[in-house]
């Protein structure tokens, strides 16, 4: 049970846990907004799955982890380093691949949609991934850094 204490008095990990549950929840503020879910089992999936939308959580998740351990390891070691580059690897990810595959599956379940009805048959619609709008990555990524700073200098 010491170990647990021990993990959340640590700065890098409240820093990554904080800013993925702000995010989440901020983004499931404006879903409830948006589209009023009917119960509670769609509110709790929206903070916990959803993906896509404003801000980025995995982009605050890996900021804020990048800052966290620059601030406590320093920006010179090794393992800064891997965590700036996971960094790109993840907004490059969120903006790119994730969201082509998102509007690509779209258009998939359109035409989908289209030749159900034209022939009267069923065909199972794709899921469709959610990636984001540089503006969510680039406000995800600001959150991470600022809340990180904040658990390592306060």
């Amino acid at each position: 049970m010491e170990i647990f204490f021990d993990l959340l008095e640590n700065p890098i990990f409240r820093a990554a846990f904080f800013s993925w549950f702000i995010s989440q929840t901020i983004k499931s503020v404006i879903e409830l907004f948006r589209n009023r879910p009917h119960s509670a089992k769609e509110i709790l999936i929206s903070l916990f799955w959803t993906t896509g939308g404003m801000p980025s959580s995995h982009s605050a998740v890996v900021s804020a982890l990048a800052t966290a351990i620059g601030f406590e390891v320093g920006i010179t070691s090794p393992i800064f380093i891997l965590a700036v580059f996971y960094v790109f690897i993840t907004v490059r990810d969120a903006t790119g691949v994730r969201r082509a595959a998102g509007l690509q599956a779209r258009a998939i379940n359109q035409i989908i949609q289209e030749l159900s009805a034209r022939f009267n048959i069923k065909i199972k619609q794709v899921k469709e991934i959610h990636g984001h709008r540089t503006s969510e990555v680039l406000i995800g990524t600001l959150l991470g850094f600022f809340i990180a700073v904040a658990f390592c200098t306060l």
